[in-house]
This record gives structure tokens, sequence and C-alpha cells, in this order.
């Protein structure tokens, strides 16, 4: 459980680097964690993560998702 903690941790830190260039869609996020070794799963945990810490904001935009930093 450890381990998966640290995972999600990790994920979240690179979400949070990428939105600090600015906002990015979903697919653009998913699309970098797995450049880096993350899956879907980690990557939306990851976002569940900042999200809950009140870091993002997450707006439906048509049929994509934008996310950037509050």
């Amino acid at each position: 459980m450890d381990e998966m903690c640290l995972n999600i941790g990790e994920a979240a830190g690179y979400v949070y680097k990428l939105l600090e260039s600015g906002e990015s869609n979903m697919a653009k996020l998913k699309n970098h964690l797995k450049e880096n070794g993350f899956d879907n799963q980690s990557t939306f945990m990851a976002i569940g993560w900042l999200a809950r810490e009140d870091k993002i904001c997450i707006e439906k935009n048509g049929n994509s998702w934008s996310l950037k930093l509050k």
C-alpha cells in the first residue's frame, strides 16, 4: 500500500509540474504521464489527489476535460 501512495504522489508531482506551464487537457496529461511510466489508474488518482487538495481546477469543454492550477 505504501508503494501505491508513493506512486500516486509522484504522479501528482508530474501533473503539477506540467500544469505549471499552463492549462492542459486530459489526453495530454495521460500521454505525458504514460511517457514517464505511469498507468491511467495512477494518473486519475493523482488528479483526484490534487483536486482534493484544492490545487487544480477541472472543467469540461465539450467532449474533453481541461485542467489548470488554482
